[in-house]
């Protein structure tokens, strides 16, 4: 990586951009980073806080993104919802790695496509699973004492008012617009569930169940590929998380259900939960920051061009570690 060149945060001022900076800034003082959006004296004051960073105002109607053409950029991050995908073919133009977090796993079609053109030399991270990939590596950390994985099951509960800021709200709409089917592996084939089929309850670490769904997210075939297990469900479930009920702050919980055999042959049977007191930022910031770490090589040998998803490019011994220095715990 050029050491004068920034990574360029599309959408830096809003929670999962702003949040991503501080913490790449802790981990990497002297990483310079752009703060882009559309409101320059906001990008400003978010630069300030960090040091070593700039802020710039975009234009996501526009090409070139209103950027000045003199900016040396490591990468592009698109932390926001770019429907003209001109982030990506800014990161195109100029050979630069590109991470999003927000396409869903029905858009991601054209990144996947851009990725595989020679036009585009540079890695894509498509990172719009839950949590920016951390859930499915908090999975596939946890089954590390499997010698075969027959089923995995995620169960998420994300509380109603910790949705994420006006960006992460508006994916939500879209995502639930496109459509409510759930998507499931079952006997290893991939289906979708209809939306009176996919219902279900998700049980939180207190005990308490929640009315859920299967969804259709990136997370189903990541841990079905990643691990082989022909049988795949991931549910979330939005409403009052056992932190807020218990009269604190929103939480988030992801319950983490294997079923296998371990390395002498014998069945096991798992279930985990991976907890956050702090709710979903501090863990998406951790995703978006793990992907960053590895596209522009402050991690790990350099990333050749090509489409990956988290799990192929970040260990989950590693991702792991991170999300308890970020106030994660594992629990039983």
């Amino acid at each position: 990586m050029d050491n004068a060149a920034s990574v360029l945060i599309l959408g830096g001022t809003g929670q999962a951009g702003s949040d991503t900076a501080a913490l790449l800034r802790r981990w990497h003082p002297a990483l310079p980073l752009t703060i882009a959006g559309r409101d320059r004296a906001r990008a400003r004051r978010v630069a300030d806080t960090l040091g070593n960073a700039n802020a710039v105002t975009i234009d996501l109607g526009r090409p070139d993104l209103g950027l000045p053409p003199d900016g040396a950029y490591a990468a592009v991050v698109a932390a926001l919802w770019d429907d003209r995908l001109h982030g990506l073919g800014f990161a195109r133009d100029h050979g630069l790695p590109y991470l999003s977090i927000s396409s869903g796993l029905l858009d991601i079609g054209p990144e996947v496509v851009a990725a595989a053109q020679p036009a585009h030399a540079a890695p894509i991270l498509v990172a719009s699973h839950f949590l920016a990939g951390v859930a499915v590596l908090a999975a596939l950390h946890e089954a590390r004492a499997f010698a075969r994985v027959d089923s995995v099951r995620l169960g998420l509960v994300l509380d109603e008012t910790d949705t994420g800021g006006p960006a992460g709200i508006a994916d939500l709409e879209r995502w639930t617009e496109v459509t409510s089917a759930g998507l499931i592996r079952a006997d290893g084939v991939f289906r979708w569930l209809a939306a009176e089929d996919a219902r279900t309850v998700v049980l939180a670490s207190d005990g308490t169940g929640l009315d859920g769904q299967s969804i259709p997210i990136l997370d189903v075939p990541s841990l079905g590929m990643a691990t082989g297990a022909p049988d795949v469900r991931v549910d979330l479930a939005v409403g009052t998380s056992p932190g807020r009920r218990r009269g604190g702050l929103a939480s988030i919980e992801i319950r983490i259900d294997l079923r296998g055999i371990d390395a002498t042959g014998a069945p096991l049977d798992t279930h985990r939960h991976l907890l956050h007191p702090q709710g979903q930022r501090p863990l998406t910031a951790l995703g978006v920051a793990l992907g960053v770490e590895r596209l522009i090589g402050l991690r790990g040998d350099p990333v050749p061009a090509g489409p990956y998803t988290p799990e192929a490019l970040i260990e989950p011994a590693y991702a792991a570690r991170r999300m308890t220095e970020v106030g994660a715990v594992f629990a039983g």
